[in-house]
């Protein structure tokens, strides 16, 4: 590690306590705890992008199926739901996929002509019809049971800690079927191909509320630490605050957000020792090899896109398991917050700023960015304050005040321009 490595997080660091001693600590905590979040999503794209040289733009989606994975493991099941229609949805999903299965065999086993296209005309508009007399009425009986507070069939009742695991499958799956079709394009074509597919992917959430609520949102999802409400009527914790001069109230959320924060740090650090592993090994030293020449490694009888596709997998694990993470630490799944802004654009500044194809880098930016991005607005509307204090009310004045809100996404393009134009490489470049 660089003594430039080195400086940089302890201004990160400096920036963090600073933030907690004149802002507040739970101001602090939450930079730490999303910083460490964004800092696995960092990862994840750094692996695909600074790794492979894959060009994905689809971030929210991994995300939101991590999102998802806390829903489907953490959530006890709705019994209700399930007798009304549970088991015919699960029958014609079944349907779906057995159909797209059986046109794709037809495909490959017949030869082309005619008969093959009617063939493939006929299963796919026949087997889609039967799935949709099977499923809507399924799925109406399901969102019709007790809709102001379920709705949807829940989940499968266990620890929420195994639904981060479980995001990373979640995602791992759908980068598998997403990169069977798409890693064969061009960069520009797959980075349309994984937007695209991730806005798929948001807008079920957002519309299939017989699996997760849509925007109605899911609710009170369990969590792997105590409740505030519980500390605070716990006499040996509100003795141990008042010990320290600290309201119960006080103490009980900063030690929440603690418990998060070491919870959190946990995962970065074996996602930090497992990538590092990995560059270092073999594997790693052929997938830079591939990112810097595609055409030289294929001629080393390198399989190319199988490389391609265990990366963009890899890397989507990752992104699923931050979404898992960040969910849990909401406590609530809210479709309409993914957004290509937050979850694809800022991840992007975070790999670019911190430095990428370097680890540290990456989480550096995570780290870096986030800060920027919850910190700059109230910056901006106190500097807006006082660079409008010598001006009359008026048209003027408003529209300088109520600009604020926009300080942080020109904060975020003139940061990302100003290390683009002196360190192109990031702040911590690769070695």
């Amino acid at each position: 590690m660089t003594l430039r490595t080195v400086a940089l997080f302890l201004l990160v660091a400096v920036l963090i306590l600073l933030t907690g001693l004149l802002q507040s600590w739970n101001t602090a905590l939450y930079i730490l705890n999303m910083g460490l979040v964004s800092a696995v999503m960092a990862l994840g794209l750094n692996a695909q992008w600074g790794f492979a040289g894959l060009f994905n733009v689809g971030v929210m989606g991994f995300v939101a199926l991590g999102g998802l994975a806390t829903v489907l493991v953490s959530e006890p099941p709705v019994h209700e739901a399930w007798a009304a229609g549970g088991p015919r949805l699960i029958v014609a999903l079944l349907l779906g996929a057995g159909t797209i299965t059986l046109v794709v065999a037809v495909r490959n086993r017949m030869t082309k002509g005619w008969l093959r296209s009617a063939t493939t005309i006929i299963l796919a508009i026949g087997g889609f019809a039967l799935y949709r007399a099977l499923f809507d009425p399924a799925r109406d009986a399901v969102e019709a049971v007790n809709p102001a507070s379920t709705g949807f069939l829940g989940g499968l009742g266990l620890p929420v800690l195994l639904a981060w695991p479980a995001g990373g499958l979640l995602a791992a799956g759908a980068a598998w079927l997403i990169g069977k079709t798409a890693l064969g394009l061009r960069s520009d074509y797959l980075a349309v191909a994984t937007l695209g597919i991730s806005e798929i992917i948001v807008s079920i959430l957002k519309n299939e509320d017989w699996l997760s609520r849509g925007v109605k949102n899911v609710v009170g999802i369990p969590r792997p630490v105590p409740y505030e409400i519980d500390l605070q009527q716990d006499p040996g914790f509100v003795a141990r605050a008042g010990d320290l001069g600290i309201d119960p109230i006080t103490a009980s959320t900063l030690y929440v957000k603690l418990l998060y924060t070491g919870l959190f740090a946990t995962v970065l650090v074996v996602l930090i020792v497992l990538t590092q592993l990995a560059l270092n090994a073999p594997w790693g030293r052929m997938m830079r090899a591939i990112r810097d020449n595609e055409t030289a490694a294929a001629a080393m009888g390198k399989d190319v896109t199988r490389r391609h596709l265990q990366v963009f997998i890899l890397g989507s694990a990752v992104c699923g398991i931050a979404g898992a993470m960040m969910t849990t630490l909401d406590s609530q799944l809210t479709p309409g917050t993914y957004q290509p802004l937050r979850f694809t654009f800022l991840i992007w500044v975070m790999v670019i700023v911190g430095g990428s194809g370097n680890t540290l880098g990456g989480v550096l930016g995570g780290f870096l960015i986030f800060f920027l991005w919850v910190e700059v607005e109230p910056l901006g509307q106190m500097l807006l304050n006082a660079v409008t204090m010598p001006l009359p009310d008026g048209a003027v004045k408003t529209h300088l005040l109520e600009s604020a809100a926009h300080m942080r996404l020109l904060t975020m393009g003139v940061v990302l321009l100003v290390v683009l134009r002196f360190s192109p490489r990031g702040l911590l470049p690769e070695r």
